[in-house]
């Protein structure tokens, strides 16, 4: 496992979906532990809040983006990709940010701002530096939005912890991952639609383009006026909507594998509306609806379909869902469900509602750990290397 030739170290995908299975199995448990009061704040010079937020984006959130872009991107621009002592210098930064946030509080602020800003800070510039070299064979043009997301991420993150503005940190976000999330379904359901019903679905520039643009926009929402970021709230969510119209849903949920990635886009347009409505008008949710909806519609069950669909595909295996695969999608389906939903007719059971949608995140990411982390750290079936 520590060789730099282990298949483990080969390509982005193994190490980072490995440690997003564990995030997502230990993260969200211990933030309802502490909620509820059973277990201590970490021992951080951050809230609780805080800290729940940053390890949900930064923690859980970009070992899937990570290893997701830094497996996309070799593959966009053909070269080889970052492998052995590179992804394992990653890795151990990401765990050594894992262990700033949680017992850094007594660190001194220089020592504990490289802990937590190591890893973010060398894959961003590792991977704006691959689409940036190789931008001339890039397969893909619009990858210019990484360029400016990426770096973008850093603000984020800088706001959240040290810049004495978490709403506007988390704001940008949740903005920036909204703004990975389109990108990557507007890639990729082109062609797993091809694939399960030998389909077309509805790919104009002048509709996609525009949508990204917003949604770029709607990175600097924490800074603008809010009649401008709900009107251009509204503005992408109908754009979006009009193009799932045409993306031929009556097809995608008769599987789950597809229709849950189709779950995760309507995800982003509820909270595109939720957020424009909140800058107009005064609702009355329990629990960070608009956030939430996001964390659990997009995140929480996109990903899960995505690790799956990548650790079979990219280790030769074929691309099928078994029983236990679909479980653990519905069982995310049903976080989702507890988590936004159930809030607004139970708000007494509050307390019991979070440790029923962590209890959700543990069991699901605990089958994808058990299952799948052994054959991210086995060579490929097929005898390919990598």
């Amino acid at each position: 496992m520590f060789s730099r030739t282990h298949p483990l170290w080969l390509v982005g995908f193994r190490p980072f979906f490995a440690l997003a299975c564990l995030a997502g199995m230990l993260l969200p448990i211990a933030w309802a532990l502490m909620f509820s009061g059973s277990l201590p704040a970490p021992n951080a010079p951050f809230t609780s809040v805080q800290w729940h937020a940053h390890e949900m984006f930064f923690g859980f959130g970009w070992a899937v983006l990570g290893g997701f872009l830094l497996t996309s991107t070799k593959n966009w621009v053909n070269i080889r990709g970052y492998h052995g002592p590179a992804l394992m210098l990653l890795a151990a930064a990401w765990i050594v940010e894992r262990l700033a946030m949680s017992f850094g509080g007594q660190w001194p602020l220089p020592v504990a701002m490289l802990a937590n800003n190591a890893f973010l800070g060398s894959i961003a510039a590792m991977l704006v530096w691959t689409l940036v070299r190789y931008r001339s064979q890039d397969s893909y043009r619009d990858n210019a939005f990484f360029m400016v997301m990426l770096p973008a991420f850093l603000v984020a993150k800088y706001l959240m912890l040290y810049g004495n503005d978490f709403p506007a940190g988390y704001g940008m976000a949740i903005a920036l991952f909204r703004m990975a999330f389109l990108v990557m379904l507007e890639r990729t359901l082109t062609g797993f639609m091809k694939a399960a019903f030998q389909t077309q679905i509805l790919r104009q520039p002048k509709l996609d383009m525009p949508i990204k643009l917003l949604g770029l926009l709607l990175v600097l929402e924490p800074f603008l006026p809010r009649p401008l970021t709900a009107g251009l709230s509204l503005a992408l969510a109908a754009l979006l909507a009009i193009r799932f119209v045409f993306w031929k849903p009556h097809l995608a949920f008769k599987r789950i594998d597809i229709g849950i990635m189709y779950v995760g886009y309507l995800a982003i347009v509820g909270q595109l509306l939720l957020e424009a409505l909140g800058h107009i008008m005064n609702f009355v949710w329990i629990g960070s609806v608009s956030v939430h909806l996001f964390t659990f519609g997009a995140m929480g069950c996109v990903i899960p379909a995505m690790i799956i669909r990548i650790s079979k595909g990219h280790t030769g295996r074929k691309v099928v869902f078994d029983g236990l695969d679909r479980a653990v999608l519905y069982i995310m389906l049903l976080a989702l469900v507890i988590r936004v939903a159930v809030p607004q007719f139970a708000p007494g059971a509050y307390i019991g509602i979070i440790h029923a949608s962590a209890t959700c995140w543990l069991a699901s990411f605990g089958i994808l750990a058990w299952r799948y982390i052994p054959i991210l750290m086995q060579a490929r079936i097929d005898g390919r290397e990598h």
